[in-house]
């Protein structure tokens, strides 16, 4: 399931002009069992308004206060009384509390005009969450989320390097000036290569991503930009730790004039066969290959994904450089010891998008060798985003409708988790996880992760011969 921030926390792109806005309390969503907070009383709708008489303006914030073993907590309850507790902890000790958001004085959004910004290729109309373009350094630091560096203001700057807010994970493109402000489509773009010096200078690091346009970044472009970062990757302490290299992503929303080319399969071969080139050499002169291709490269040229040992510490998986590989060798430690037959005979299908699916269905045939039990593997388009190739999280509830109306699916439909919101189950085009049920006239299963995967397809009852 992937995060997505309420609107409610959105402010517009930075503006020096305009006066800072003052944090809102950190309104609680849970509480863990046996904690410091259930001890205190605190309950989910209670508003954390200062600690120690500060006002946290986000988690990061909040981190930094309860440190100290002496706190006084001003609070709102939910019946809009304020009470103030104080308490003596361990040092360490957290309270055991979570937020509904992690940012309390509003989210700080993009200025930039990208033309491959998939957040701008969405059709109007949905909910006004998925139109929030996040550009801040503090979702950067907590959670992995991309930033471009252009929307930072000095006290930001400063607060980075206070706080030691490292690593942060920064959207590159290009580190040719020119090439860059075309890019994002934005005159403070240029200053990228002075901004790796501060990071070099203060020992602070980030994390790189390149998104790759035919005919605006890639070819000589694409070798500069990554031996620029290269240069940065050197030392003891180097300013860029990795590069992800990823293709643009294109939908049937984009204008019809935004010049922008989608990646074919010898578009793809060509990357791969630059980028792998690259990293040998990086390898060589830095001791990690450094810069990392995305999953998608190897799926759209139809070609093998590397193996484990390359991706070295996996350092930017969740941006998809490796996570099917180690998505792959989940799953075969988790089915090293399938049963040789169920009780009862059960089908079920299982839905991923269509760039996966010849990847997964080696596990498939192991699930279908075990007696009593089919399993129906669905590689399906997205004609929602206009899309043949598909990651599996782009699915849509409309996608999964279309495709497999009318087919026989089983006992169960089994729906990977990275289709939908955390915390709710809901689609990227508004349609619900009961929307689906209801139109297929089937029961789903959400499944996250191999284990999960194994045992939804085996149900509950299973037994060894």
């Amino acid at each position: 399931m992937w995060n997505e921030a309420s609107i409610d926390v959105a402010i517009s792109a930075i503006n020096p002009d305009k006066p800072e806005r003052a944090p809102k309390p950190a309104v609680i969503s849970h509480v863990e069992k046996n904690s410091i907070g259930e001890d205190l009383g605190f309950e989910p709708g209670d508003q954390v308004i200062s600690i120690n008489g500060t006002k946290p303006r986000d988690l990061i914030d909040y981190k930094y206060l309860i440190v100290e073993e002496n706190i006084l907590l001003e609070v709102l309850d939910k019946n809009g009384q304020i009470h103030k507790v104080s308490l003596e902890k361990e040092l360490d000790d957290e309270l055991g509390i979570g937020f509904s958001e992690a940012i309390f004085d509003g989210l700080h959004q993009c200025n930039n005009h990208c033309p491959f910004c998939f957040i701008d290729q969405q059709p109007p109309g949905k909910r006004k969450s998925l139109y929030l373009k996040d550009d801040d350094y503090r979702l950067s630091f907590l959670y992995g989320s991309y930033l471009t560096l252009t929307n930072m203001q000095k006290k930001d700057w400063e607060r980075i390097k206070q706080q030691r807010l490292s690593p942060l994970f920064v959207s590159v493109h290009a580190t040719d000036p020119s090439l860059r402000a075309k890019m994002l489509n934005n005159s403070r773009a240029t200053d990228l290569l002075n901004q790796l010096i501060w990071f070099k200078s203060n020992n602070l690091q980030l994390h790189a991503q390149v998104v790759v346009c035919p005919g605006l970044n890639d070819g000589n472009a694409l070798e500069k930009t990554l031996r620029d970062l290269a240069f940065f990757g050197t030392g003891e302490w180097p300013a860029v730790l990795s590069t992800a290299v990823v293709p643009v992503g294109l939908t049937r929303f984009r204008p019809d004039n935004d010049g922008l080319k989608p990646i074919n399969k010898s578009c793809a071969q060509e990357i791969i066969s630059q980028v792998e080139n690259l990293q040998q050499e990086f390898r060589s002169s830095l001791g990690t290959r450094f810069a990392w291709l995305s999953d998608e490269w190897y799926l759209m040229a139809e070609e093998p994904l590397p193996d484990t040992e390359s991706y070295e510490d996996f350092p930017q998986q969740e941006n998809g450089v490796g996570s099917i590989r180690g998505f792959l060798k989940a799953l075969y430690q988790a089915t090293a010891y399938l049963p040789a037959r169920i009780k009862e005979p059960r089908h079920c299908s299982w839905v991923v998008g269509s760039l996966v699916s010849n990847a997964l269905m080696p596990i498939v045939e192991n699930f279908n060798s075990i007696e009593n039990l089919t399993v129906h593997l669905h590689g399906l388009p997205s004609p929602y985003w206009g899309q043949e190739q598909v990651a599996t999280g782009l699915l849509t509830g409309r996608d999964i409708i279309q495709a497999l109306r009318n087919q026989e699916l089983g006992d169960q439909l089994l729906i990977p988790s990275m289709m939908l919101r955390e915390g709710q189950p809901i689609f990227l085009d508004d349609m619900t996880l009961t929307n689906v049920e209801e139109a297929l006239d089937i029961s789903t299963r959400i499944v996250d992760g191999a284990d999960d995967i194994v045992a939804a397809v085996l149900g509950d009852c299973h037994e060894s011969l």
